[in-house]
């Protein structure tokens, strides 16, 4: 049965292949990226057989654990990684658990994550090649960490499925799973403050090898130094962390097996929602839809959880400088473009505009309508707290100016460039971080050549804006006002009246080409 599920995987991931010349694209990509990783492994754990044996172990450990962090942590926030061989699949058939946990823990290693891990895990023993007992340890330590990767991972998928499967949750964690990627500058400078403070790279490390994440790759470094206590205490750390795993793991998939999860939501009615409330026009129900949307799916969350992110990010890349200022004019621009693939993300549910009688600028504007009522009050509360902070009041008007002007250009530019193409994209439910395989050339150069034509469109305000934030000049600063509320109302109408009526022209073909992505 071991062998069976191996070769299922196997077999799984050759009929993916021949699916789509984009997936054997992608394959090739991902095993270049991963030969790259492997051979910069291998040449770091030669490198490091040069060094003393303390700097070869503090380094060893702190990159261990990072690896086996990123097995636990990953697959939580990009939930559907991997779900090929998913437990829940196995509910009717009688598979002994044992034979289930092993053959899903080696089929967790057959894919290009899997396999650098465990061939650079492997190689940790060339950087203690000079000391054949400690390169042994290392052997031996590289199998637990392997092992700690994969069920680890396992473990934790499996546990907290129930958690992860409920739709606020996943829309909380992709909302969420954005921030360490965007602090990722100041958490280095942080850690590497409270490194420089703790003793360097030794006290972090120290502190990682006696944790389950680092034990496994100290057992070299103990056994170099001659310490009998330490590997046979990390040594019982490490097999505990597989035995806890495997445990914890066992656990869950009974549950899992006799339970499984629903991958539903609630179904309970609760009333015509936005639908409701909204009045009962094209563009009122358009609008209904559009405002469902941005409470409801993830996607759109992740377009509103970056705003409150972009003055934290610059106050703490620069404390007290006036480099917070640029946040509301940048906040207006990522939520007025966030709708720049909207009838990509309608897929073929897009149907709906089409055998109504919906015409193209009434869809136009009900989208817009709502992107633009929740850009104008994030950007509100953005630009008068970033004004506060910076105590430059004085900087309001042409602040105020230059982001209603950017939002009104960016949602007339993203209505144009959303009915002129559309492209594979994450469906509801899906990582909203993800990439979907397929997405043509033409798409990204859409999206390039009108991030730049609203740039360029926005220009005259934004200039405006820095000449009077810079110069404290009001007079400059009421022009910018004037100016970003004049260029961008006309650059909304006429992208609203283009990108409706080019939706009335190639709506059916819109359509078609959503179709073919499915």
């Amino acid at each position: 049965m071991v062998a069976h599920l191996v070769r299922l995987k196997l077999a799984l991931l050759r009929n993916g292949l021949r699916r789509s010349a984009w997936q054997v694209v992608g394959l090739v990509v991902a095993a270049l990226y991963g030969l790259s990783v492997l051979v910069a492994a291998v040449a770091g754990a030669i490198g490091l057989s040069f060094a003393e044996p303390q700097l070869r172990g503090d380094v060893l450990v702190v990159v261990g654990s990072l690896v086996v962090l990123g097995w636990w942590v990953v697959p939580l926030v990009a939930f559907g990684v991997d779900s090929t061989l998913d437990p829940r699949r196995f509910v009717t058939f009688g598979v002994p658990r044992r034979d289930l946990l092993v053959g899903l823990t080696l089929a967790g290693l057959i894919g290009i994550p899997g396999v650098v891990t465990a061939l650079g895990a492997l190689a940790t023993p060339l950087a203690w090649w000079r000391e054949p007992l400690a390169a042994v340890a290392a052997l031996v330590g590289a199998v637990l960490a392997v092992l700690a990767c994969t069920v680890g991972a396992r473990a934790t998928t499996t546990v907290l499925a129930p958690v992860i499967g409920r739709r606020r949750v996943r829309e909380v964690v992709a909302a969420l799973a954005i921030l360490p990627f965007i602090f990722l500058g100041p958490i280095l400078n942080g850690v590497a403050a409270t490194a420089s403070g703790v003793g360097g790279l030794g006290g972090i490390a120290g502190f990682l090898s006696w944790t389950p994440l680092g034990a496994p790759w100290a057992l070299a470094p103990a056994v170099a130094a001659g310490d009998g206590v330490g590997v046979a205490v990390r040594l019982a750390v490490s097999l505990a962390t597989v035995v806890v795993a495997l445990r914890v793991w066992s656990w869950a998939l009974d549950r899992t097996l006799t339970d499984p999860v629903s991958a539903g939501g609630d179904s309970r009615a609760r009333g015509l929602g936005w639908f409701g409330r909204l009045p009962a026009t094209p563009t009122g129900a358009v609008a209904a839809r559009a405002a469902t949307y941005w409470v409801r799916d993830p996607r759109y969350a992740v377009a509103v959880a970056i705003v409150p992110v972009l003055p934290i990010l610059l106050a703490v890349t620069a404390p007290g400088a006036s480099l917070v200022l640029i946040a509301g004019p940048a906040a207006a621009f990522t939520v007025g473009w966030s709708i720049s693939a909207d009838v990509a993300y309608d897929g073929t549910a897009f149907w709906t505009h089409l055998v109504s009688p919906l015409r193209g600028v009434a869809d136009r504007w009900g989208r817009v309508a709502v992107a633009g009522s929740l850009g104008m009050a994030l950007t509100l509360v953005v630009v008068l707290g970033t004004v506060w902070y910076a105590d430059r009041w004085d900087a309001l008007p042409a602040l105020l100016g230059a982001s209603a002007g950017l939002l009104l250009t960016s949602l007339g530019g993203a209505s144009v460039v959303s009915a002129a193409v559309v492209y594979p994209v994450q469906q509801p439910g899906e990582n909203p971080f993800g990439t979907k395989q397929g997405t043509s050339a033409a798409a990204f150069t859409s999206q390039m050549v009108g991030f730049l034509a609203v740039g360029a469109l926005g220009a005259p305000t934004a200039v405006l804006a820095l000449l009077a934030v810079v110069r404290e000049s009001a007079v400059l600063g009421w022009a910018a006002a004037v100016v970003g509320l004049v260029v961008g109302t006309a650059v909304l109408v006429v992208g609203v009246r283009v990108g409706g009526s080019m939706l009335d022209r190639r709506g059916p073909d819109l359509l078609q080409r959503m179709r073919a992505f499915t």
